[in-house]
């Protein structure tokens, strides 16, 4: 989790009366809302509002959105193409599940307009990648600003809305954890710190500025997310209307360039590159950094067989020295009990490289990846005979 922060009106003592202004409410108090973690038993925060946050006037089905398997059987790499994915929907509705398991589910977003109406996932943290597009994750913890290459990593039960400054610019990735997403131990101290010698420490996480409260009565409609389930609950008043709140639970943004790669001699392996832990799968920075000095280094990776995890790839930017044929926006697959590795002519290619500039996200599992029905349409047939000279 992130580091403690407060924000707002609080009282001196959790769960103790925070009087309201005199004759503002009926009660004449703030109420307070604890936002926990498995359980009672680890990170939470504490929010106060101005209103109950319980106050709910209707609650209706909202439909389904079941995730479907593709039509295979074959254990093969996978290539997706899917920068040229048609817009559609808006930052929520306009997400296209490519690959899951039951610990994540995977999705890109080229939203068409908009997100008009309040959204919450009830059952699993959200980690947004922006590739493309800049603006705000608006929520009761208040405001966050975004620009592309930030992860924004959202606690699951966190009513948000999301605001582009231009929704034609906006490009996502979306990654659903079951689980509670958080960073690596073995960059923390028992303190609780990030260690000196971590890729990346607390300055470089950012969460919100300023509360922005919303005291408005009326009808707010927010859609509930729930596995494959969808409810809309309307509520009979704005649920961004905390005056306060402190703790560890809360939104937050980390941008890929703040990211600080570890480098040596020779070629370092991917856990280098983690950057959050979560149930069932990490997610991995492959940021801009200088290549290996040993004069006989082979400065892409290593031929490797996938024998306990299936690894995603989303490149993001610039040249990959590894692979021919993806592209900014491509997915690969490189999936359990088949080897994959560097293309042909790339480890020649690669002796007099000081510097790659790439930029991609990995996300590596520990169940495998199922292909869901929408990939199909985006998949490079050829990809998996591409290693032959």
């Amino acid at each position: 989790m992130p580091q403690y922060l407060q924000r707002g009106s609080i009282p001196p003592k959790r769960h103790t009366i925070h009087p309201n202004v005199p004759g503002h409410r009926q009660e004449g108090i703030f109420y307070e809302e604890v936002i926990t973690t498995q359980g009672f038993s680890r990170a939470y925060s504490i929010v106060y509002h101005l209103r109950p946050p319980t106050r709910v006037l209707r609650i209706e089905a909202g439909g389904k959105t079941p995730l479907v398997k593709a039509d295979s059987s074959t254990l093969r790499h996978v290539h997706l193409k899917t920068a040229a994915m048609a817009r559609a929907g808006d930052p929520i509705t306009g997400r296209v599940p490519l690959m899951f398991n039951s610990d994540v589910v995977l999705s890109r977003c080229r939203p068409a307009t908009d997100q008009l109406e309040l959204y919450r996932n009830a059952r699993a943290d959200e980690v947004l990648f922006i590739q493309k597009g800049s603006g705000r994750l608006i929520s009761m913890f208040g405001v966050i600003p975004f620009r592309p290459m930030d992860y924004v990593v959202v606690p699951k039960c966190t009513t948000y809305q999301i605001e582009f400054d231009s929704i034609a610019d906006a490009d996502l990735l979306v990654i659903e954890a079951i689980g509670d997403v958080g960073f690596p131990p073995r960059y923390l101290n028992p303190d609780g710190q990030f260690r000196l010698g971590a890729p990346f420490c607390e300055r470089d996480l950012h969460g919100p500025s300023e509360l922005g409260t919303q005291d408005l009565e009326g009808e707010f409609t927010v859609r509930i997310k729930d596995g494959e389930d969808w409810t809309c609950y309307t509520m009979a008043n704005h649920p961004f209307d905390a005056v306060g709140w402190d703790g560890m639970v809360y939104p937050y943004t980390f941008n890929a360039d703040d990211f600080e790669p570890i480098t040596g001699t020779i070629h370092q392996p991917p856990p280098i590159h983690q950057t959050f832990q979560a149930s069932g799968f990490v997610i991995c920075t492959f940021a801009p950094r200088m290549l290996d000095t040993h004069p006989q280094a082979i400065k892409v990776p290593y031929a490797h067989s996938n024998v306990e995890s299936d690894e995603l790839l989303f490149y993001v930017r610039g040249q990959f020295g590894s692979r021919r044929g993806v592209e900014i926006g491509s997915m690969t697959l490189h999936p359990h009990g088949i080897p994959h590795g560097p293309h042909p002519g790339t480890i020649v290619a690669s002796r007099s490289v000081k510097f790659t500039d790439e930029l991609a996200v990995m996300v590596d599992t520990f169940r495998p990846l199922h292909l869901a029905a929408a990939a199909i349409s985006l998949d490079d047939p050829n990809y998996p005979f591409s290693w032959l000279d």
